[in-house]
C-alpha cells in the first residue's frame, strides 16, 4: 500500500557555508512543478548574476519520482548530486534547492566541493520548517437535493476537506480526502444513490 502522506517544507529557508573564501550561499524553497522550480531559479540566476556558479537540485510529487540535479559548470555530481542528497536523506520531496557559490580563489577539489554544496544545503534545511503534507484523492458527487441530510452526515463523520459546493435543484459537492479513506468514501456516496 502506498503512503498517503509526504514531508516537504513550508515556505523557504536559507542558509550559508564558507571555505576558502568561496561563499555558498543556499535557498530552499516549497516547489509543485518544474516551472516554478524554473522561474525560481531563473531568479537566483538574474539576482547573483555575478556568482560563478548557481547548482541546485528538486524532487516532486509525493514518492519523488521527479528529481533534478544540476551542476551548472562544476565537475560532475560535485555540486546537483550532494544538494539531492540532502533532500533526500530528509525525507523531503515537493522542494528546490538552489546553491550560489562565489569563488574565493581557491580551488577546493571534488571532494572539497561535495562537502561545501551538502553543508549549504543542509544548512537551508535547517532553517526551513518541515511540514508533512497528505496525498490526497478529489471525489465529486452529484445527488439531489432531498439527499442533502445523508451526505453531510457522511462528510460529517468522515471530515474530507470540502473543495467546493453547488446546492441547487441537482447539487454537486468535491471533496478531497487522504488518499486511504477515499475508496470507503466513494462506497459510502454511492450507497446512498441506491437506499
Amino acid at each position: 500500500m502506498m503512503a498517503d502522506s509526504y514531508k516537504t517544507i513550508a515556505g523557504e529557508g536559507e542558509g550559508y557555508y564558507t571555505e576558502k573564501r568561496s561563499k555558498f550561499l543556499a535557498f530552499a524553497h516549497h516547489v509543485e512543478d518544474a516551472e516554478q522550480v524554473k522561474a525560481i531559479v531563473d531568479r537566483y540566476r538574474k539576482k547573483y548574476y555575478d556568482a560563478r556558479h548557481c547548482c541546485y537540485a528538486y524532487m516532486l510529487g509525493p514518492e519523488g519520482l521527479d528529481f533534478r540535479a544540476n551542476d551548472d559548470g562544476e565537475p560532475s555530481s560535485t555540486a546537483g548530486k550532494p544538494i539531492l542528497g540532502q533532500i533526500k536523506s530528509n525525507g523531503l520531496t515537493d522542494v528546490l534547492i538552489v546553491v550560489v557559490r562565489y569563488y574565493g580563489g581557491v580551488n577546493l577539489g571534488t571532494s572539497g566541493l561535495i562537502v561545501a554544496y551538502r553543508e549549504a544545503a543542509a544548512d537551508a534545511l535547517a532553517h526551513s520548517r518541515v511540514e508533512e503534507r497528505l496525498v490526497e484523492t478529489v471525489i465529486t458527487y452529484d445527488f439531489p437535493y432531498v439527499m442533502m441530510n445523508q451526505v453531510m452526515k457522511i462528510v460529517k463523520d468522515m471530515q474530507p476537506r470540502i473543495v467546493s459546493q453547488n446546492f441547487d435543484n441537482t447539487c454537486q459537492i468535491k471533496l478531497a480526502i487522504r488518499q486511504s479513506l477515499a475508496q470507503e468514501l466513494e462506497s459510502r456516496l454511492k450507497k446512498l444513490s441506491f437506499e
